[in-house]
């Protein structure tokens, strides 16, 4: 046969994919078998199985299942997956098989799309009818994982940690794979980045699939997926294709769900005997094993669970925990008495010199545009759940109209009094549905080098613009300011240069963003935000409060005034227009103790 046609035969072939090590082989064997006997004459197919040590006799075993209308490879993946290796912080992830269907997309380019299939399966019919399905342009096409479907604490798992319907989360045991819009979308980045920022102990690789796929999925007839878990979605005799996911397998236990399909296409290989011996040797200590097993996992969801819970727990504390809000009260009653206001009540953790080559202020490595993508995310479902359990409560947003007019970029200068008020003005930043611009923020360099975890992901991630005591970085954050602005986005400076815990009167200016205004030639818009007690209570006591975000009018610079006039100008009218919001609001003038 000529290279040509073989290529050509290889496009136009039903590709299915296996992974496996060399333990795993006798198991895959079985599921290969059940597919061969369903195949259609007329078809040709392509079975490729990755690995890495699957020996050549227990290559050359399988290889005997060939038929003219189907070819078997083994491909060792070693080489690709040392050149991932390198790309990947979090270790003994890139060697389980169970992620090798993440590389299939790039590794095999010849293929528009392709099928997995994990090895604890019996196919029942024709592979070719799954893989003739058009996928459009979702990028994967999957069954509802029943375990999440229908287990409360796995359904509660994807739902608060992965920000994932129960309804909408996908079994990765047998997916169609859109091979074109994996590479199209940057897939196999978008994975490493994710693994190199949050480990999933749960589901793992079928985990990250769902976060990467989210409301991109095509749903499967569920009769090529019947798994073994709660209520089938069929009649036994129905099923295209039976997955023996999580439960006892057909080897391990006569007992086993629909075990009886297995064995029928089992007899029919030669590692039927070695089959017969493990399920014979399989004993109670066995059985427990997998019990526990089970349980083990269940705690892991529910240990995922409480961490995220945790985050809400933590996250209006996250600067100084040991300080009561009574004592942050204190403080903040003791400094505006002495007429300081430029000094942060609770304390930041300790931060460093952030260098320039640390920070891509502009968001152009691939890296940063993951980030930013998925630290968009995972904010926007955090923020949902907050105002779910009523910790976040904007009630109005006035004055979006001030933003609807502007054509250029500007800066926006807010009041500063606690952790969330930056998404309060994101939301109201998308509220104005301003199309192609997007919202930066201006921070301390301590919030962007010293925070951990969650927080501090979305603190370096969420279009934030940090500040340095680096001169050079400093350079290249007033360089990206600049481009930023000129391309009409919007940047949030907070120009008290301080945060006060539900402090609600406005708090003098600094000089830092009028300066980035006039010497942009860009406008400020005055925005403050109000406060109202609710009647639900924090975890601290206090009344949760209810926001009203208002955006007052554009201040200009003048062109025939100096910088320096311009700067005092727009920070004394900021000033007069955020007294006149406060004043108006709460009704009552604007005094402070140190005028006491």
């Amino acid at each position: 046969m000529s290279k040509s046609l073989r290529i050509m035969r290889r496009r136009r072939s039903v590709p299915v994919f296996f992974a496996a090590d060399d333990k795993y082989v006798k198991f895959m064997l079985v599921t290969m078998q059940s597919m061969i006997d369903n195949m259609n004459p007329s078809r040709y197919y392509m079975l490729h199985i990755l690995h890495t040590d699957i020996s050549l006799e227990n290559q050359r075993m399988v290889k005997k299942l060939e038929k003219p209308n189907c070819r078997i490879c083994f491909v060792d993946v070693s080489n690709e997956l040392k050149g991932i290796q390198k790309k990947i912080a979090v270790r003994d992830y890139y060697t389980a098989t169970t992620y090798y269907r993440i590389f299939i997309a790039d590794m095999f380019k010849e293929y528009d799309k392709v099928i997995y299939i994990d090895s604890d399966t019996i196919v029942r019919e024709d592979i070719a009818n799954l893989y003739d399905a058009d996928l459009g342009n979702h990028y994967i096409g999957a069954v509802r994982d029943q375990l999440v479907v229908q287990t409360d604490v796995y359904g509660d798992y994807v739902e608060k940690v992965l920000g994932i319907s129960r309804g909408a989360y996908f079994n990765a045991g047998v997916v169609l794979i859109n091979c074109e819009r994996f590479r199209a979308n940057n897939m196999l980045d978008e994975f490493i980045q994710l693994l190199n920022t949050y480990t999933f102990v749960v589901a793992q690789d079928q985990d990250y699939l769902n976060i990467l796929c989210k409301e991109k999925v095509m749903w499967l007839d569920p009769r090529w997926n019947v798994q073994m878990v709660g209520e089938l979605p069929c009649q036994e005799e129905k099923a295209k294709l039976i997955h023996y996911n999580l439960s006892v397998k057909p080897w391990q236990s006569q007992d086993c769900r629909m075990g009886s399909y297995f064995w029928q296409v089992a007899e029919r290989t030669p590692m039927v005997k070695e089959l017969k011996a493990i399920r014979d040797s399989f004993d109670e200590v066995e059985a427990n094993k997998i019990r526990q097993y089970g349980a083990n996992l269940e705690n892991l969801a529910k240990a995922e669970i409480d961490n995220i819970d945790n985050y809400f727990n933590r996250f209006g504390d996250h600067k100084t925990p040991k300080l009561t809000r009574v004592e942050v009260l204190r403080r903040i009653e003791s400094l505006e008495r002495k007429g300081i206001f430029d000094q942060d009540v609770e304390d930041d953790p300790p931060g460093r010199e952030l260098k320039p080559e640390e920070v891509d202020y502009l968001r152009r490595k691939m890296r940063s545009k993951l980030s930013t993508k998925y630290a968009f995310k995972m904010a926007y479902w955090f923020v949902g759940n907050l105002m779910k359990k009523k910790q976040l409560v904007i009630k109005e947003i006035k004055g979006l109209e001030n933003l609807r007019e502007l054509e250029t970029g500007a800066i926006l200068t807010c009041n500063h009094f606690n952790a969330f008020d930056s998404f309060a003005m994101q939301l109201a930043f998308d509220r104005a549905k301003l199309r192609g611009k997007k919202l930066f923020r201006v921070i301390s360099e301590a919030n962007y080098t010293a925070f951990p975890g969650f927080y501090g992901f979305l603190m370096r991630n969420c279009n934030t613009l940090p500040l340095s005591s680096n001169g050079f970085t400093m350079k290249k954050f007033l360089m990206s300011l600049g481009l930023i602005l000129k391309k009409g986005h919007f940047v949030l400076v907070y120009a008290e240069q301080s945060m006060w815990w539900n402090y609600r009167k406005p708090k003098p200016l600094k000089r830092g963003a009028f300066t980035f205004a006039v010497s942009n030639k860009v406008p400020i818009v005055p925005c403050f935000i109000t406060m109202e007690d609710t009647e639900i209570m924090d975890g601290d006591g206090f009344p949760v409060q209810a926001y009203t975000v208002h955006i007052g009018e554009a201040i200009y610079p003048d062109k025939n005034k100096k910088k320096s006039e311009n700067i005092d100008l727009m920070m004394a009218e900021n000033s007069r227009v955020w007294k006149e919001i406060y004043e108006g609001f709460y009704n009552k003038p604007l005094t402070y103790l140190c005028d006491e």
